[in-house]
């Protein structure tokens, strides 16, 4: 009986067949723009769709990008566990997007980079370039390795697919289509994938509210279960989720991801005019808005069908993250091929990271690393470059979630330092666009200062985990169990909160209750603020920037503002527009000549 816990089914060949069907239909559509575009072979067409793209496609594929399979699965046992306040970060959503399309889309824009770590070097010097890139490498591999590992590992264990042929295949699948076809590609199948991630949701809903009577019986078992209580406007910052963390400290989280993410820039700036590339992210503003809330609203319906038999505290699954997975075998077995389409809904978001990454790793590999030191490739070079980087960090990310597989609990940890590197890398983004005194030095120290505290804060707090006062869990019960299995497992924190990487020791230090408690929506605006304060002290005290040295078309302007679809802006003009000289010179770029930086950029679009 559903419900009632106990071992559920595991999956049938109509199962099998769906699931295998979605993903080969995603390699086709890899393969396809790959022989549309073959005689295009440019490295702007790899890299950045020949920077034709429109609005909606580069929107939805900007959605499935961070709709991970960790998302997937993770976010309704969220809702499930702690209730409907993870739904509040669709404020946090539209204020990200305003931040994104309207200060960073235009400066990118035009600026005409590849490399969202360009900027880095044009506004301060190529070290802290290299550093930026450097951090986003090591961030993303790591990520993308688990992004792989989690959900193979939760639906592993409850649909009995083999977990070692499902990582490799889910590698192998997105190196073909990211190393063939390009952005063209990896956008396009992020489109079939969002799509696919959509259905699993709506399926589970639907479902549920057939077993439960309705969408209205639902909604009275989370308001009666607390589940419904989201909106705690309690301003204390050691509160894991309020609507002041989650609307101010997911703002700048989510901006961290979007604005300066490569993954995400290069999306928007493949758009042919700025126009698009505004739209589509407010176009993602709303595919954000509907995942979410389905998502949520999928934990809801997990709460009320599971609302008198915990499957975690009842030992049907050891995880959270196999909660999910769990009920779709137990309500959509029934019906041949559904829970085929949840899993591939699950594998679908962890394509799209995973294709997103590999081609956003090629692109900051090639532009930062390669084509500076050498100058002479040709064209043909180039584009076998890309494919060949392109199979290699399939390989690198395949190769992580094997090393995901020993690290146990640090897999949640991971997660969290991923924001944590995000937020001081803004600060110095924002400390660059908004304060013309601030120098090479300043920004350098200020974001070793942002990451340093950032990671003292989020390690601590994963050491000594805060309480189940500031984390409110909600109540379970297993009093309506039918089959309990008698297994004690070890409950594990969802995916969005810090977790133990160690046995909680008995000794808590005094800073285990405040300092490490802090929330961890709030590491990424620590690490802004840390950043731009630190920088701009440190940029004063080293002499600043020289005023009349500086290029304005690095810096905000108030008609980037106003600039939307409607800019009568040419296409060639937003793409070639490039600053004639680096905007400070002198002290932080002795011996920087104007015409070396123009000869530069002349080369650099000859080539491509």
């Amino acid at each position: 009986m559903v419900g009632t816990g106990g071992p559920v089914a595991t999956f049938s060949v109509w199962d099998y067949v769906v699931f295998a069907g979605i993903i080969l239909l995603a390699a086709g559509v890899g393969l396809f723009q790959a022989f549309r575009g073959r005689k295009e072979a440019s490295s702007e067409e790899f890299l950045l769709g020949g920077r034709q793209m429109t609005a909606v496609p580069v929107a939805m594929s900007l959605t499935a990008s961070f709709m991970s399979g960790i998302t997937v699965i993770g976010t309704p046992a969220e809702s499930y566990r702690f209730g409907s306040a993870f739904w509040i970060f669709g404020f946090a959503y539209a204020i990200m997007s305003a931040i994104s399309a309207e200060l960073f889309v235009p400066l990118f824009y035009r600026l005409g980079v590849t490399s969202a770590y360009e900027y880095l070097e044009l506004r301060f010097s190529r070290p802290i370039r290299i550093i930026g890139t450097s951090m986003y490498i090591v961030q993303t591999a790591l990520y993308t390795g688990l992004v792989i590992y989690a959900p193979a590992l939760a639906l592993n264990q409850i649909t009995g697919l083999d977990l070692w042929g499902v990582l490799v295949a889910t590698g192998v699948v997105c190196i073909i289509y990211c190393t063939l076809g390009g952005l063209k590609a990896v956008i396009w199948t992020d489109v079939l994938q969002m799509v696919v991630m959509l259905a699993g949701f709506v399926a589970v809903i639907a479902r549920g509210a057939v077993l439960q009577g309705g969408l209205t019986k639902i909604w009275e078992d989370a308001g009666e279960g607390g589940r419904l209580q989201a909106f705690d406007f309690d301003p204390d910052p050691l509160k894991r989720h309020t609507f002041w963390s989650i609307v101010v400290g997911g703002s700048i989280m989510w901006a961290a991801i979007y604005a300066i993410n490569q993954s995400q820039v290069q999306r928007y700036i493949s758009c042919k005019t700025l126009g698009h590339a505004k739209m589509s992210l407010y176009v993602n503003m709303v595919g954000l808005w509907i995942t979410v809330t389905l998502a949520v609203f999928s934990g809801l319906t997990m709460y009320s069908i599971y609302k008198n038999c915990d499957p975690l505290s009842n030992g049907d699954v050891a995880t959270p993250d196999q909660l999910f997975p769990y009920l779709v075998m137990d309500i959509l077995a029934d019906f041949p091929g559904i829970p085929g389409l949840f899993v591939a809904a699950a594998y679908s978001g962890t394509l799209s990271t995973v294709s997103s990454s590999i081609n956003a790793l090629v692109a900051v590999t090639v532009e930062d690393f390669i084509l500076p030191v050498y100058k002479d490739l040709t064209q043909k070079q180039v584009s076998w470059m890309n494919m060949g980087l392109s199979v290699f960090f399939g390989g690198v990310c395949i190769g992580m979630a094997g090393v995901a597989s020993l690290m146990g609990s640090v897999l949640q940890a991971a997660l969290s330092i991923f924001g944590m590197i995000s937020g001081p890398l803004l600060g110095l983004y924002l400390l660059g666009m908004f304060f013309r005194t601030s120098n090479s030095i300043g920004g350098l120290v200020g974001m070793i200062i942002g990451l340093v505290l950032t990671l003292w804060v989020g390690i601590g707090g994963q050491i000594y985990p805060p309480t189940a006062e500031k984390t409110n869990p909600l109540p379970l019960t297993t009093a309506g169990c039918n089959n309990t299995i008698g297994q004690n497992y070890t409950t594990i924190t969802p995916w969005t909160s810090p977790v133990t990487l160690t046995p909680e020791p008995d000794y808590r230090p005094p800073l285990a209750d405040t300092w490490y408690s802090l929330s961890y929506v709030y590491f990424s605006l620590l690490g802004v603020l840390t950043t731009i304060v630190s920088g701009l002290l440190v940029s004063v005290i080293t002499g600043g920037c020289k005023q009349d040295k500086m290029n304005s078309e690095l810096f905000v302007r108030k008609n980037d503002l106003i600039c939307f679809s409607w800019c009568n802006k040419s296409k060639e003009s937003d793409i070639t527009e490039k600053p004639s000289a680096n905007i400070c010179m002198g002290a932080d770029n002795p011996g920087f000549k104007e015409d070396d930086v123009m000869s530069k950029d002349v080369e650099k679009n000859t080539r491509l």
